[in-house]
């Protein structure tokens, strides 16, 4: 397909439906599976905080040990799974391989699990003697052990952003899109899957209401559980069906995918092996300057949801209320990236990449600082905020929320398009090997790294919480946007080099 100029579409349609009628073939399968891959997403994540935030012996602070030294050796393993399996298999049957473990245990959760805790978990006193035995540092693993299928819930759901989200699907639209067509459909593929955050929020907070009233004997969260747990399951068949579809009848289309073989075939010609594919991506400065967007980002964002969740955790008491909380949270970051998306389909196509990569992090830094600055003094507000009806507890947690949801809309918006739109100039190989690597462990590091270095204050500090190391979070927050936005303009200039050596024409 050739590039669409801006004759070919009127005024309107330009900036909110820049798609050709015979494109929909591809493009509503394709954003049909971006949505049900992004709702469940969004429905797994605000279900691991509420379980293990609001768990027996719990709190905010196990996130960190969490992130930090549960999920990021699990990415590795599985990164080292799927970069092994991607030589056996096709890239199609690599897709549903991937997907299916991820939705048998979500079911399974829901079903099986949850209503046998009583025999699965050790006892709340159990855990508080193994604490009160133990050395600072463990208090908080100690913590995990007590709730560790809560603990495994996170893992996956964590993995599934990466696994499934960032990789897979961004691998197989990377490899059926033209970088020429990236302009305009990678922005209404982001656009449509915000409405799986709005359907996400609206359902989480729906059957969280009618979780309130249950029968006499029945646990509310488990009404919840086995609603929402049940619906990521069938989201998930629907994603491997829709997924089969667009193989049998999009891509044999020429329109469509003009490649010599489909992305789906078995793999003929041999693969160099995993290790020397891992070293060949570590020696290129352009994958390890994409490495390092993903790491700022989620370095600089754990820092900041850390401290939120904290405060969050302290005004809701209860999995449902924590669930409902962050279903609202779903729904208006959804209403938020509708809009960006909007904006931002149209920067990309009116500016530099290099502008279009810089919102993100500029955003991030100027609003993430508001909040770290406001929570540091915010005792010292109390009666401002008391005038207008709110306690400094409450005003945090409304403007952590409001930060949040402003930087995540960006992210959605613009972050996210132009980080895979940099994967489009690179070759097969590096495309799926290399895409997982930078995606699957570079997505965990910068999360774990944010989680390593709270989980290493709160273990070495005496009697540290989120509130005590507030400060120094603060400060390495400053530093990491700094880095993010240097990394920016340094893959800006590799991006123009590598279109000048393809021929395309500079974005």
């Amino acid at each position: 397909m050739a590039e669409v100029t801006s004759a070919e579409f009127s005024k309107w349609r330009r900036i909110f439906f820049p798609i050709h009628s015979y494109e929909l073939k591809k493009v509503i399968p394709m954003s049909l599976i971006f949505f049900f891959i992004l709702f469940n997403y969004s429905c797994l994540r605000n279900i691991k905080d509420a379980l293990v935030v609001t768990g027996p012996g719990s709190d905010a602070e196990v996130i960190p040990f969490l992130k930090g030294f549960c999920v990021m050796p699990s990415a590795i393993v599985f990164m080292l799974l799927y970069a092994k399996a991607s030589d056996l298999l096709s890239n199609e049957r690599l897709f549903y391989a991937t997907l299916s473990p991820f939705i048998l245990f979500f079911g399974a959760f829901a079903f099986f699990i949850y209503p046998n805790l009583s025999v699965l978990h050790p006892s709340l006193e159990t855990v508080r003697s193994w604490q009160a035995a133990a050395p600072q540092f463990l208090k908080w693993p100690l913590a995990i052990v007590g709730i560790w299928s809560y603990a495994l819930f996170y893992i996956l759901a964590e993995i599934w952003g990466s696994a499934i989200l960032s990789l897979s699907f961004w691998q197989f639209a990377n490899q059926v899109t033209k970088t020429s067509e990236a302009k305009r459909v990678y922005a209404f593929f982001g656009l449509m899957a915000q409405l799986a955050l709005l359907f996400s929020g609206w359902l989480g907070e729906k059957f969280s209401v009618v979780a309130d009233t249950p029968l006499p004997g029945v646990d509310p969260w488990q009404v919840s559980l086995n609603w929402l747990m049940g619906i990521v399951v069938c989201s998930g068949v629907m994603t491997m069906l829709i997924y089969r579809w667009i193989y049998c009848y999009v891509l044999p289309d020429k329109r469509f995918y003009d490649k010599p073989e489909l992305p789906g075939v078995s793999k003929k010609k041999k693969k160099a092996p995993f290790w020397q594919s891992l070293k060949d991506i570590f020696m290129s400065p352009y994958l390890l300057l994409i490495a390092a967007l993903i790491i700022c980002y989620g370095i600089g964002i754990n820092l900041t949801e850390g401290l939120w969740k904290k405060q969050l955790g302290q005004y809701c008491k209860n999995p449902n209320a924590y669930n409902t909380y962050m279903s609202r949270y779903t729904f208006w970051t959804g209403i938020c990236s509708i809009i960006m998306m909007i904006v931002g389909g149209n920067i990309l196509r009116a500016f530099h990449w290099f502008t279009a990569a810089a919102i993100t992090p500029a955003i991030t830094l100027i609003f993430g600082s508001l909040f770290f600055i406001f929570v540091l003094f915010k005792g010292s507000l109390s009666g401002i905020l008391g005038t207008i009806g709110l306690t400094p507890l409450f005003a945090a947690v409304l403007l952590g929320t409001a930060v949040l949801i402003i930087a995540k809309s960006t992210k959605y918006a613009l972050f996210d398009l132009t980080k895979e739109m940099a994967y489009i100039p690179l070759d097969e190989e590096m495309k799926v090997k290399g895409k997982a690597v930078v995606e699957v462990v570079g997505g965990r590091l910068g999360k774990a790294g944010g989680a390593w270095i709270q989980a290493a204050m709160l273990a070495l500090i005496p009697g540290a919480t989120y509130f005590v190391i507030a400060p120094y979070v603060f400060g390495i927050f400053i530093l990491i946007c700094s880095v993010w936005l240097f990394s920016v303009k340094k893959l800006s200039v590799r991006i123009e080099q590598a279109r000048s050596v393809s021929g395309e024409v500079s974005a």
